[in-house]
């Protein structure tokens, strides 16, 4: 239940992301799943090989943050994308920032933090996703 829970958080938190890359860029959102996709993709297959590990919940989550951001990248390119250098940068250090934003959802004081604004944790991480968009 954990890893549902830990993979729909990075799901939403990579939308997130590309929603604000791409409304940073003037870009509107009609083609935010185009967008996401290789990172949904690579975020998916880092957190079942995360949960196959098995291991600290510190390694799961670089597991995680390191395959989501490789994976991602090269998907992209894959597909046709570009990856500057200085995009590759930003991605690898805007989902490190998500792991660590992971790292805290997903223990007590998460849990505490979602239960003290009265919400569910898919109400809690929905709310975050219009705010981050509202202020991108």
């Amino acid at each position: 239940m954990r890893i549902l829970r830990a993979l729909t958080y990075d799901i939403v938190l990579v939308f997130v992301f590309t929603a604000i890359g791409r409304l940073s860029h003037g870009e509107d959102l009609s083609q935010l799943g185009a967008t996401a996709w290789p990172f949904v993709m690579a975020t998916t297959v880092g957190s079942l090989v995360a949960s196959w590990r098995r291991g600290a919940w510190w390694v799961q989550g670089i597991t995680v943050w390191l395959i989501t951001t490789i994976g991602g990248v090269v998907l992209r390119l894959v597909s046709g994308g570009t990856a500057e250098p200085t995009f590759v940068l930003v991605t690898a250090a805007v989902l490190a920032l998500f792991v660590v934003s992971q790292l805290v959802a997903l223990t007590v004081a998460g849990d505490r933090l979602v239960e003290s604004a009265g919400l569910t944790p898919a109400e809690y991480a929905r709310s975050g996703f219009f705010q981050l968009c509202w202020a991108a």
